[in-house]
């Protein structure tokens, strides 16, 4: 193993708000890999590409280990994160027959994988099948792929290694010592979190210092098991057990304190053989730094769902949806401008709504039965239930309701605000950072009640929620300026102001002939801050950045 192995970033505790600009570690590991070779195992190595302005890009490589079908690699892929963005990534594994994993022609396609790293982020941990180039599976093989917050300004664990009197595994020479740190999970499974560099000929060894994040450490629950390994290694990759310790990141913090840090390594055959076994050298913890503030991948990676609802105008403004001059005709090939909106800023949200179930609701129209003007209706028409299946779901709904309702007037804004507080006043009382709140608004035209939308937005700057609004077609937004907090801080009309600024304004006009990637950037680009700010006022670290929570969705919005 050369002494380039890869070390991480860095975290500790309290609750302070950090900048939303995220990068992100991605560790990986494979299970029942093809065996290309005939003589020995594969050698196998994974390719990380990027998909870049129509093409994919190749981000990095890692090392190859040699002769392994079940391999954890050591090399961590950086990757810069950004919420406002569909970030789709390609994993491709070879067995490797270049020097130093570089890659070559003649290395053989064990199988790939596509998917995006928010999907990747949302879940913390996800496991995929590989594919052979045809689109079959490549048999049982496998890749899990772990995402851990490393923002540079969230703080970071140092953490540095010795050892003294290890045993000796070679005959002609010292024992040529490593060290791998594993996080032992709730499964019991383990996490490599970091592998040292090798020494040669050395039986005290002092390892380089490394940095890791809190979160990849003990997943941020710092009294998870800690297991170190300390191997003799060898070239062929036989490396030889010198012995073990656990340990927790609470009890490093208190014994390194206390001046005590140090442990046993231990191999549990010779103590269980050797009568008057002791152990096989005492490994040290010779440097311990920490800091700590939570970043929006910290709350997201913690189990905070991110809830999406779109709001969608109906009223007359928009011309008669059967003309083709109307904002809300239906073209047979190309998608309207509420249609592009949805589409761009739903892609993003899903990856964060682990049942990816919609609300969507509709203001300004007639609807049936009795054709009474309503101002926060189910465009699915479930009064139960207002949510979608995905977001084609939504666009389904969107399309059928169109021809049942009668687009009328006025527009009113602030009953779809208020609908979607409600639930994130339910949310507020748990005192948990478990779910946030999107609300998009499309509309075509100027706020009619712009003192209660006023209103409503200063009371939901209180809440776990954030209001997203696109302006479509030509009308003059003016006052959609005086609703986005950029401008200055937003007042109710009794002179309360906004605790926070939650509006995000943008005339879908400036963006027309930019992809719809650019658009949802720039429409949630302030989402992440919002969200960091909201539970830094409240005081709410990450529900628990230990393992991804189950879904714990409400029910429709009342």
């Amino acid at each position: 193993m050369s002494a380039g192995w890869e070390r991480g970033a860095a975290a500790a505790p309290r609750v302070v708000p950090a900048p939303c600009a995220s990068k992100v570690e991605l560790r990986v590991s494979c299970r029942h890999l093809l065996d290309r070779d005939p003589l020995t195992k594969s050698d196998p190595s994974v390719v990380l590409l990027l998909h870049s302005q129509g093409r994919w890009v190749q981000v990095d490589r890692t090392e190859v280990v040699g002769s392994c079908l079940h391999p954890t690699f050591s090399k961590v892929f950086t990757l810069e994160y950004c919420f406002a963005e569909a970030q789709r990534l390609r994993f491709e594994v070879y067995d490797s027959h270049g020097p130093g994993g570089l890659g070559c022609q003649d290395d053989d396609f064990l199988g790939g994988v596509e998917c995006t790293l928010g999907q990747i982020v949302a879940q913390k941990k996800v496991t995929l099948a590989l594919l052979l180039r045809s689109g079959r599976n490549a048999g049982k093989s496998t890749i899990t792929v772990a995402a851990e917050d490393i923002s540079s300004n969230s703080g970071f664990v140092e953490l540095s290694f010795r050892a003294q009197k290890l045993d000796d595994k070679d005959v002609f020479s010292k024992s040529d010592p490593f060290l791998e740190l594993y996080r032992v999970d709730e499964d019991q499974s383990r996490q490599l979190v970091h592998r040292t560099e090798v020494v040669r000929d050395n039986l005290s060894p002092e390892w380089e210092p490394f940095k890791v994040s809190l979160n990849s450490l003990c997943g941020g629950d710092e009294t998870r098991p800690l297991k170190g390994l300390v191997w003799d290694h060898d070239a062929r990759g036989k490396h030889d057990f010198i012995g073990e310790f656990t340990t927790s990141f609470a009890e490093m913090q208190a014994a390194f304190r206390g001046g005590q840090a140090q442990w046993e390594c231990v191999n549990p055959k010779y103590k269980q053989r050797k009568r008057h076994y002791k152990n096989s050298g005492v490994v040290i913890l010779a440097e311990l730094k920490s800091s700590r503030v939570f970043s929006f991948l910290d709350y997201v990676m913690g189990g905070c769902q991110i809830h999406f609802t779109v709001a969608i105008d109906f009223t007359a403004s928009n011309g008669d949806p059967r003309n083709s001059c109307s904002l809300h005709y239906i073209h047979p090939f190309q998608p309207n401008e509420y249609l592009q909106a949805l589409l761009a800023v739903g892609e993003v949200c899903q990856d964060y709504d682990s049942d990816k179930r919609f609300s969507a609701l509709g203001f300004g129209a007639r609807i049936p039965p009795k054709f009474e003007v309503s101002h926060d209706f189910a465009i699915n028409f479930d009064p139960e239930d207002d949510r979608c299946e995905g977001i084609q779901g939504v666009v389904q709904a969107y399309q059928r309701c169109l021809p049942r309702v009668q687009l009328y007037g006025p527009t009113n804004v602030a009953p779809v605000i208020s609908k979607v507080a409600r639930v994130a006043a339910a949310e507020e009382h748990t005192g948990e950072a478990s779910q946030y709140f999107i609300l998009l608004i499309l509309t075509d035209g100027v706020v009619t009640d712009m003192a209660d939308t006023r209103e409503a937005i200063v009371r939901a700057s209180r809440l776990p929620m954030s209001v997203v609004i696109v302006g479509v077609g030509n009308a003059d937004f003016t006052d959609m300026q005086v609703l986005d907090g950029d401008a200055g801080v937003l007042c109710s009309p009794r002179g309360e102001p906004a605790l926070r600024d939650i509006v995000q304004f943008v005339p879908f006009r400036e963006l027309k002939s930019a992809s719809p990637a650019a658009l949802a950037k720039c429409v949630l680009a302030e989402v992440p801050r919002q969200v960091v700010e909201y539970y830094s006022h409240r005081g709410l670290p990450p529900r628990d950045l230990g393992a991804h929570t189950q879904d714990s969705r409400p029910g429709p919005i009342p």
